[in-house]
């Protein structure tokens, strides 16, 4: 494999596909970014990068950062390559490939976060964003109140200066930076949840407010935390993704597919600053919320629609789903009828309009996306995307018979088994407990709604309830498609 180009610094210029023009010799930190997966890379890194490519912004530059032992290895591959990444933008006929580089460094992956903190402490750092998931923000499911009483939290208030968590270390910089009269930087979350900036301001202020009351008012007065709305599609990276790369021309142990939409909507609530995203296509704007709602509902909400019918029937991608007809019509049905009456107009979008967009988006075969993954973290996915529709139907006197449904297709798959009786492999932080109430509920329905964390005074619902339990019931006599065909005649 001589004939491949290593990624590096020195071999830029060899590269046979677009690549930083920039010196990246010159590049500054101003960013930390924790959580440096494959959706940050194309998406937030993207966006800096053009401005770079464009001579702006080479004081901004990320510095990468994990929590968790498996980053270690992604943090490996990247410093190998001086954190450079081969972008592929996967469209049915085209390939378009360009490698970016604004990020120059990731820290270590340590127990206490020393690094991370002394990083975030820097008043070079301007900006810590993050995408550590949905679930990851210690936030009760059915209240989204902060959830003091997590094992890590306690041990982060009791040991505010060795904290386990992302939100321990951000407030142990904090704390560092106030000692040394220093401004805070803006908390900037990434991550695909209903109001995400003040989901992270609660968990940082309530986590400080444990430890020190001062510091925490000191934060709430001082710092920022923007909405965001972020949007694109990058799957998990297989042999397939490697071979991609390769027939390139280019050795890369980390590169990233995705499809060529991106969005990126940001409240401009910036306490020490920012880049000028918006010369590359990004939008500020003081009402994320209609954006992020239109988003999450209709495309992760949208998602799960697909993903839980799709592991059941063993049709592994998304696009392959979308392929089958009975799921197709299930997926316009459920979004015509019952998630676009809960979505407003954004400005040039209607909510028929974003369903044309992500259906298209879903259909593209060569973004190779699994149900598994799409599936993954049902617990905080479901809550998070699809039960807020429920209820906003049920409030205003509409149906939820197909969301009922495809609250019956994850409780089924959360039996663990397929309907060609092939296993399920644990997909969920609670999986444990999911399968016990999905095994429960396949004699008594309504034993997946007693789960209050998830489904809270639906359970008093009676003509969800009713539904519900149709459904599953159907579901297992007689099958998926037997259930989605049902659905659609009604």
């Amino acid at each position: 494999m001589d004939e491949l180009i290593p990624l590096s610094n020195s071999t830029l210029d060899q590269l046979p596909i677009e690549h930083p023009h920039y010196d990246r010799s010159r590049l500054t930190p101003g960013i930390v970014h924790i959580g440096v997966g494959n959706f940050h890379r194309a998406h937030q890194a993207w966006y800096l990068h053009r401005l770079m490519q464009a001579g702006e912004a080479h004081d901004w530059a990320i510095i990468g950062a994990g929590v968790r032992a498996y980053d270690a290895g992604m943090r490996e591959k990247l410093l190998a390559q001086d954190c450079l990444t081969t972008l592929m933008e996967l469209e049915p006929e085209s390939t378009f490939a360009e490698v970016i580089g604004s990020m120059i460094d990731y820290l270590p992956i340590e127990e206490n976060n020393a690094s991370l903190i002394a990083a975030m402490a820097n008043p070079a750092i301007r900006i810590v964003a993050m995408t550590v998931t949905e679930g990851g923000y210690f936030i009760d499911p059915a209240t989204k109140e902060f959830d003091p009483t997590h094992p890590d939290i306690q041990h982060d208030a009791a040991n505010p200066e060795t904290p386990r968590t992302v939100f321990g270390a951000i407030v142990a910089a904090l704390h560092r930076r106030r000692l040394a009269g220093y401004e805070p930087f803006t908390g900037l979350s990434c991550d695909n949840l209903q109001g995400n900036g003040e989901v992270l301001r609660q968990t940082v202020v309530s986590l400080a407010h444990m430890s020190d009351p001062d510091l925490a008012n000191w934060i709430q007065q001082n710092a920022t935390f923007p909405n965001s709305m972020v949007d694109c599609i990058a799957p998990a990276v297989g042999p397939n993704e490697l071979k991609l790369v390769r027939n390139l021309g280019v050795r890369d142990a980390a590169p990233v597919t995705h499809e060529s939409f991106r969005q990126w909507v940001i409240e401009d609530s910036f306490c020490n600053g920012r880049p000028d995203w918006d010369h590359v296509g990004a939008t500020f704007s003081d009402n994320v919320h209609a954006y992020e709602n239109m988003k999450i509902r209709m495309l992760n909400a949208g998602h799960q629609v697909i993903a839980n019918v799709g592991e059941l029937l063993g049709v592994p991608t998304i696009s392959e789903c979308m392929a089958q007809p009975s799921i197709a019509r299930f997926f316009k049905k459920i979004q015509t009828t019952e998630i676009a009456p809960t979505v407003a107009p954004v400005p040039e979008m209607t909510a028929l309009g974003y369903y044309e967009l992500i259906e298209k988006r879903f259909s593209n075969p060569r973004i190779v996306d699994t149900t598994r993954r799409v599936a993954f973290d049902g617990s905080s996915r479901h809550s998070g995307f699809v039960l807020p529709i429920v209820r906003d139907q049920l409030v205003a006197g509409r149906s939820a018979k197909g969301l009922a449904l495809v609250e019956a297709l994850w409780a089924r798959m959360c039996h663990g088994t397929r309907e060609d009786g092939s296993e399920i492999e644990p997909n969920d932080p609670l999986w444990g407990k999911l399968t016990m109430a999905a095994r429960e509920a396949k004699t008594r329905p309504i034993a997946w709604l007693e789960q209050k964390a998830f489904y809270g005074r639906l359970i008093n619902e009676q003509a969800f309830v009713a539904e519900f339990e149709r459904w599953l019931d159907l579901i297992w006599k007689k099958g998926c498609v037997a259930a989605l065909t049902e659905y659609q005649k009604s």
